[in-house]
């Protein structure tokens, strides 16, 4: 029973992320106004916000003028259900469980606008900041002053990469960085920040491979980010372990 709860919470607060990912980089109001087709401005009715089931009822399209809807949308909402599901199914109902529920909530959320607009908003990132300093308060790091050496390395050493590279890193990824750092410690977030670069550079090459982007064109680079820390999330020993070793190993 729990587990539908979360699922259906899940697809709630994944509509709402697409919201808050799309509407705060243009520094809009999240209640209003209300939802409606960009294009016609038709004001979406209730079964037309119904998480992943009005996509698919409408085909992909506005019901009114027909254009075509993100499937974006769908995919943040399926996901973010999957995922609670998924940190539920392996913390239980612990202080783990809302910690990565906040943390999925904020790598959800910037996907959504660095995707639509190549930006991580501040203001996200003050927000669940100040979130995880009050979980990490209740819930603390062993040692407790692992969170900030954490969230300065994190911060310092992708702003260190930035100013060799000239700029091949951007503001908002370094100080989503510094956050997950506060969040995670020292360890993980290094691990998060190499695999993070992996991800990357191996889909860079792909995308160029195939001349889907062009080489010395920007990608976003949060979605990378993301997906590194939630692999961390759910198979962090392992990835330290392999972290480790390879630093044995090049040692």
């Amino acid at each position: 029973m729990i587990e539908l709860f979360v699922l259906m919470y899940g697809f709630v607060f994944g509509s709402f992320f697409n919201v808050v990912g799309l509407r705060v980089p243009k520094g809009q109001s999240l209640f209003w106004p209300h939802s409606a087709c960009p294009r016609c401005n038709h004001k979406l009715h209730f079964a037309e916000l119904i998480p992943v089931f009005s996509y698919v009822w409408q085909r992909g399209r506005c019901r009114v003028c027909r254009i075509r809807i993100s499937p974006l949308y769908p995919l943040i909402e399926f996901v973010t259900a999957l995922l609670f599901w998924c940190a539920y199914m392996s913390f239980g109902l612990t202080a783990d469980f809302f910690i990565a529920l906040i943390l999925m909530s904020l790598l959800l959320i910037i996907i959504v606008s660095d995707l639509t607009y190549m930006v991580i908003p501040d203001k996200v990132l003050f927000i669940f900041l100040f979130l995880f300093l009050i979980g990490r308060t209740f819930h603390p790091l062993e040692p407790w002053w692992d969170m900030f050496v954490g969230g300065a390395v994190g911060f310092f050493i992708p702003l260190l990469v930035s100013l060799v590279s000239k700029g091949g890193m951007g503001g908002g990824d370094i100080k989503l960085f510094g956050v997950i750092g506060l969040l995670s410690g020292l360890k993980k977030v290094l691990v998060i920040f190499f695999l993070s670069c992996a991800l990357g550079a191996v889909c860079g090459v792909v995308l160029m491979m195939f001349h889907i982007i062009k080489k010395g064109k920007p990608m976003p680079f949060a979605p990378f980010i993301a997906l590194a820390t939630l692999a961390e999330l759910f198979y962090g020993e392992i990835l330290i372990h392999w972290y480790l070793q390879l630093i044995n190993y090049r040692g």
